[in-house]
């Protein structure tokens, strides 16, 4: 009987331990292959310099896929993610090596037993802007223009405070630079930032990213500001709308306090008529007259209106079917077809996402 106890008791026992310790690694992935029909019919299959991501033309291929692992505790966290795709041929080019195909490695520690106070270090998702390079979690298929001249990714440091409700969430940055791994050689100085998300409802969100921080080697560099400010409502179960304006001022010349400037607004509509079926769209302008992101050499810079319509089908929870039609409009003649300048360009993308 005593023996039967004791076996009982170290079963028990044993059960309570794993039940306890829960997994603590995660392995998961995303993939999205994509087919983009660009009408200006770009000769080299390549579309519009300013476009990084779904930027081939009248070909099938990969977006975007990478597998992830994280490691989250009490204590610590962490995260890396290996990626391939022509997001990543396009937006990490001027990264060395292997780097290339980083989506994300850090680690990150809480500093305190208390309060929800974070310290992660490594190369993390931008704190700019409220869409991602994982085109299954925006509301359109494709990037805003403002999205794809951001930030996608960034390296540094970045201390997050977070409240007990989670209404609210301030996180300061120490950073190599403007989507950088590498920091430019020839530049010594760091860059900076900061990101204040306010949630009062589970339906609306209220942010404030900003970055401050140089371009150019140390003997030509310049200043550059940028803020960027979003709002997320979920006006009803099947209705929401997302408003973003972003606003960047960036010396002329070193010492000088001539400023170019560079504002972008934009405005996303979705409406899910259906549990399986949503449709979006997205009107945004962009003015960036000097060319601090986007240059063209022609006499009002790149000003341009952008509209998108989206449709999408969800046969099951973690995969998206993906149809967009998008068209700009510059102020000038930018864009080419054949051997002609145009001010328009369009195309129709569809995309297939799956997360797992």
């Amino acid at each position: 009987m005593k023996k039967l106890i004791i076996v009982a008791v170290i079963l028990l026992t044993t059960s309570n331990i794993k039940a306890q310790e829960s997994p603590k690694i995660k392995v998961s992935g995303y993939l999205e292959t994509y087919y983009g029909y660009d009408f200006n019919r770009p000769v080299d299959n390549n579309r519009p310099s300013f476009i990084y991501s779904h930027n081939r033309h009248n070909e099938v291929n990969l977006n975007l896929g990478f597998i992830k692992a994280n490691y989250d505790s009490e204590k610590v966290r962490a995260n890396i993610a290996i990626m391939a795709g022509t997001y990543s041929n396009a937006n990490l080019s001027a990264e060395p090596g292997v780097l290339k195909n980083i989506y994300e490695a850090n680690a990150g520690l809480k500093l305190s037993n208390t309060a929800n106070l974070w310290l992660d270090a490594g190369i993390f998702s931008s704190h700019i802007g409220f869409e991602s390079a994982i085109s299954k979690d925006c509301w359109v298929l494709t990037r805003g223009i403002s999205s794809e001249n951001t930030p996608y990714y960034e390296t540094g440091a970045k201390l997050t405070y977070g409240t007990a409700d989670g209404k609210l969430t301030a996180t300061v940055l120490y950073l190599n630079g403007w989507q950088k791994i590498k920091r430019l050689d020839g530049n010594s100085k760091p860059a900076g930032g900061l990101q204040l998300t306010f949630k009062p409802t589970a339906k609306l969100t209220l942010n404030y990213s900003n970055y401050l921080g140089t371009e150019g080697v140390n003997a030509v560099r310049v200043n550059r500001f940028y803020h960027n400010f979003y709002a997320i409502a979920q006006l009803t179960d099947q209705f929401g709308l997302t408003a973003g304006f972003d606003y960047a001022t960036q010396q002329k010349v070193k010492g000088s306090a001539a400023k170019s400037e560079v504002l972008s607004p934009v405005l996303i509509a979705q409406y899910k008529f259906d549990p399986k079926w949503i449709v979006a769209g997205r009107a945004e302008f962009y003015d960036d007259k000097d060319g601090v992101f986007i240059a063209t050499g022609t006499p009002n810079g790149f000003k341009t209106m952008g509209y998108s319509l989206n449709l999408d089908y969800s046969p099951i929870s973690n995969a998206v079917v993906r149809l967009e039609g998008k068209v700009y409009d510059s102020k000038d003649k930018i864009f080419v077809r054949d051997i002609n300048t145009v001010n328009h360009n369009a195309t129709l993308t569809t995309s297939i996402a799956i997360s797992f």
